[in-house]
């Protein structure tokens, strides 16, 4: 028993030691640093997510969307551009919607062009906001079950995940930016693999759109049954596509 106790008060005399050595930040100064940086973040996002929220609630109508980024004429690209780009990094809406609308007010060619730069635009922004403040930051943006998931994969597989999961429709990709900026990755590397990644997805909801456009309505509703079964099959068979990527390293 005296034996028992001796090796539990060694073991919590480590751990104790352990806690007392840990330091999440260098100085007093740079923890001064970050919670400023911090602050001002957090402020300067909520001010946006509250306008958003109280003047642009029809965010999720694609048709009341439609007509709001038409109105604005020849600076309806620029709308479209600044939308796509605030909705990866803060705003509650699914790129895919805003990709319907493209696709239904400018046609596939040029819709997808916009949205893709709005895209690149808000993932480098993701990508960089979670490089600078780290996974402390990231854990309050990403879902633990989607920040967990990922990481079962990103230690050996971290750029055939992001890109699979990117490749995918239906998934959570605007979070995963904010994941992906965890990794080791260079951020041009990552910025190309959201491009590419999310290019395929984007450009099919654009055609959806222009199908809608054109009143379409046949061709647009087997486009939409295709992309749910490749959702459903993509997140079904994830773990083993993302291996098989991942065999080329």
């Amino acid at each position: 028993m005296t034996g028992i106790l001796a090796i539990m008060h060694s073991r919590l005399e480590r751990v104790r030691t352990q806690l007392a050595e840990f330091q999440l930040f260098e100085s007093k100064q740079s923890r001064r640093r970050f919670l400023l940086h911090l602050l001002v973040l957090v402020v300067a996002f909520g001010a946006a997510v509250l306008i958003v929220r109280r003047h642009l609630s029809f965010l999720r109508d694609a048709e009341a969307l439609r007509e709001f980024v038409a109105g604005y004429g020849v600076l309806a690209p620029l709308v479209l551009i600044l939308l796509q780009a605030v909705q990866v990094v803060a705003a509650p809406i699914p790129g895919q919607v805003l990709a319907v609308v493209a696709g239904y007010v400018f046609g596939t060619w040029l819709g997808t062009l916009y949205n893709m730069i709005g895209i690149m635009i808000g993932s480098t922004v993701a990508f960089w906001l979670s490089r600078r403040y780290g996974r402390a930051y990231v854990e309050n943006i990403v879902h633990d079950e989607a920040l967990a998931q990922f990481d079962s994969v990103s230690e050996d597989y971290a750029a055939p995940a992001l890109f699979f999961f990117f490749l995918v429709p239906g998934l959570p990709d605007d979070v995963l930016c904010f994941a992906g900026g965890l990794t080791d990755i260079p951020l041009w590397k990552l910025i190309v693999i959201a491009l590419v990644g999310r290019a395929p997805g984007f450009f099919l909801a654009n055609v959806f759109g222009d199908l809608l456009g054109t009143d379409q309505f046949g061709p647009a509703l087997a486009l939409a049954v295709g992309l749910l079964v490749l959702s459903v099959l993509g997140y079904l068979y994830r773990d083993r596509v993302i291996r098989l990527f991942g065999r080329g390293r």
